[in-house]
């Protein structure tokens, strides 16, 4: 194919040459061989080119075009996606702050509760101790009345003792004193 192209530009220059062309040539006048054998030339180029090279050129713009068509649907889906997980991590940031604020106002209330608590426990405690001490201070009172009777018992008998200069039995004298203590009302002191 080479070799026919050279040969019919060759015969081409060697027509022109027979023709008694000067040397120089210009290239703006019309000259008929010329141009039919340009036309042939450029006829057989094309003809060649659109046998061999034109659909390799249409097959490879068109891959360029179809994979731009799909990295255009790519970055389609891509940004589709992206909005979706965008969509979604912000549904996650709203439920978390949710979550937070849950658990801040179960804090404050846990905290109430435990302050309740507290205050409730520490009065029961206070009750308790008032108690315990209202009761020591009553068996205190008693053991105090207790003594208070066996020494005014004791007292009364040395006293009668002293006053009959008789020692009377002990057991017997005790009992008596003891019944009429025991007969004496015993008043509260008032609380201030």
């Amino acid at each position: 194919m080479k070799t026919l192209i050279f040969s019919l530009l060759q015969h081409g220059s060697d027509a022109a040459a027979a023709a008694g062309t000067p040397e120089k040539v210009n290239l703006l006048s019309l000259k008929g061989g010329l141009m039919f054998w340009t036309l042939v030339i450029f006829l057989l180029l094309f003809g060649i080119l659109a046998k061999l090279v034109f659909p390799k050129i249409l097959a490879a713009v068109e891959a360029r075009e179809k994979a731009l068509e799909d990295a255009i649907e790519g970055a389609k889906r891509d940004r589709e996606e992206a909005s979706r997980i965008l969509s979604e991590q912000q549904r996650q940031i709203e439920a978390a702050r949710g979550d937070a604020q849950k658990l801040i106002v179960e804090g404050r209330q846990i905290g109430e509760k435990l302050r309740a608590d507290m205050i409730e426990e520490t009065q029961q405690q206070q009750q308790a101790m008032l108690e315990r001490a209202r009761r020591e201070i009553e068996t205190e009172k008693q053991r105090a009345i207790s003594e208070m009777r066996r020494e005014a018992i004791e007292l009364a008998i040395a006293g009668a003792g002293k006053v009959i200069e008789k020692n009377l039995d002990d057991q017997s004298n005790r009992k008596i004193v003891e019944t009429f203590l025991s007969s004496i009302p015993v008043t509260q002191p008032k609380r201030g």
